[in-house]
């Protein structure tokens, strides 16, 4: 069995902050919890389902949800021509007036004629104070190359946010598309591996790829719950018929609510959950 991928180096977020607006969240329900309201969001590049490239479309979509922090998958920064080659990551926290922090799986070399690296990843929104970031190796099997084989590889964030004095680890993932559930599998090992070495409330979101009740994604119910069990299908968005977009949390997490939101800004739909926080 193949050893495990050990945690990526820390990255500073500083450069890649964008001015935040206050923190407008809701008093919380008693001296000890304070409110998070996390969605996730697989933006699809900035593409709907009707296929057309439209960032106010998304940055609007995005707005909708009212959300403290987003985690956001299939992000392209200076990727190519299906996105005008835009830093996605940039441009939607600017529109949102929120802080931002990119993770890439791939950082490739320039399109010919330009000059920016061409990167494609996971990313995350919010309007709470970022105070630590990090882009984790999981195991993937890239589709950049012929032929591929498992292999660690970044795109899985993690930052820790400052909730209004509560220290909260949230994570974002895509994992493996494919029919196969093998590499998902090793990537969900590998991700609660990156979870045990943290301490403190947890979130993770994303796109799974895999609906909740798959065999792969059980050892995730070990240490997390599923915060929208009951909220609706994600994918496709014009007509849904599977969950595969998840939001989870750790045992000390109280849920109050969750939706799955009906939007075509994105070839999925995105959801929304209402969490409590534990304070210090």
């Amino acid at each position: 069995m193949k050893p495990r991928p050990r945690r990526a180096a820390a990255v500073l977020v500083a450069g890649l902050l964008v001015t935040a607006l206050p923190a407008t969240a809701a008093r919380a329900t008693h001296a000890h919890a304070v409110p998070l309201r996390v969605a996730t969001y697989n933006i699809h590049a900035g593409a709907g389902q009707d296929q057309v490239f439209d960032l106010d479309r998304t940055a609007e979509a995005l707005r909708d949800l009212r959300a403290d922090v987003i985690g956001l998958q299939e992000v392209d920064v200076h990727w190519g021509a299906r996105s005008a080659f835009a830093d996605e990551a940039r441009a939607l926290a600017g529109k949102l007036r929120m802080r931002v922090f990119f993770a890439p799986v791939y950082d490739l070399d320039p399109a010919a004629g330009t000059t920016e690296r061409r990167r494609y990843g996971v990313a995350v929104l919010s309007r709470h104070r970022m105070l630590t970031a990090e882009n984790h190796e999981i195991t993937r099997l890239s589709t950049q190359t012929p032929d591929p084989v498992s292999a660690p590889a970044p795109g899985f964030a993690e930052v820790v946010l400052d909730v209004r004095g509560a220290r909260v680890h949230l994570y974002t993932t895509h994992l493996d598309y494919r029919a196969d559930p093998s590499v998902r599998e090793a990537q969900v090992a590998d991700m609660l591996g990156v979870l045990a070495a943290d301490r403190g409330p947890k979130v993770l979101v994303g796109d799974f790829n895999a609906e909740a009740t798959a065999p792969e994604l059980a050892p995730l119910w070990q240490r997390l719950r599923d915060a929208a069990p009951g909220a609706g299908a994600t994918y496709p968005a014009s007509e849904p018929v599977k969950r595969i977009d998840l939001v989870t949390v750790s045992p000390d997490v109280r849920i109050t609510g969750a939706r799955t939101v009906a939007t075509e800004a994105s070839d999925h739909r995105p959801v929304v959950a209402d969490l409590l926080i534990r304070g210090r």
